[in-house]
């Protein structure tokens, strides 16, 4: 398990208020194809690694559900596993660009993967989005209920995910090296090598 400190604990949490504020923001504004609700875990993920990263996934959703809509309850198991899968592929591969946007992709697939079926189980497909429309309209013209929920949610999530990454890894990429050697007990020892490069 990953070094424990109190400075990594306030990270997380600035992680699961990226992830509130982010996607709330989106919600908000209504905008088609993103979420921006796993920037923090991404983040927190990629400097932590995967335990740091599923916590704030968790956190994230179950203060959304206490808070907000407790709808998003169910839906931590997708944050959780963002956060598991980025912060195991960021401990093993290079921390560069290309590996942001192929674990983009790989997440864009894995998170409709396990959130579909919650949506079909508990909420007959309905993600209260942008997607609904898709959705209906595959539905519609003769799609099973499971296609007809997971084609909007894999063309919406290849977007957000791939863009959070992304956006993520030029953040680090931005955060002075200085400040990441506070965290060497628990830093992702790949983020410093960039900026040695």
């Amino acid at each position: 398990m990953e070094k424990f400190s109190s400075k990594i604990v306030v990270f997380a949490a600035i992680g699961v208020a990226i992830n509130i504020v982010f996607g709330m923001v989106v919600q908000l504004l209504n905008i088609p194809l993103l979420f921006l609700d796993t920037l923090g875990t991404i983040m927190v993920a990629v400097l932590f690694g995967p335990v740091w990263g599923a916590l704030v996934g968790l956190v994230t959703n179950l203060l959304l559900g206490m808070l907000v809509d407790p709808t998003n309850i169910p839906f931590a198991l997708v944050n959780i596993a963002i956060g598991i899968i980025v912060g195991l592929i960021f401990k093993k591969f290079e921390f560069n660009l290309v590996t942001a946007i192929v674990t983009g992709l790989i997440i864009s697939v894995v998170a409709p993967l396990i959130g579909t079926p919650i949506a079909v189980f508990l909420f007959g497909g309905i993600a209260g989005g942008f997607s609904d429309v898709l959705f209906a309209w595959l539905l519609a013209s003769g799609q099973e209920i499971f296609a007809a929920a997971f084609i909007p949610r894999i063309l919406s999530n290849v977007v957000d995910k791939t863009l959070s990454c992304v956006l993520i890894y030029f953040v680090i990429k931005k955060i002075p090296a200085a400040f990441l050697q506070h965290f060497k007990l628990g830093i992702n020892s790949k983020c410093l090598e960039i900026k040695e490069s």
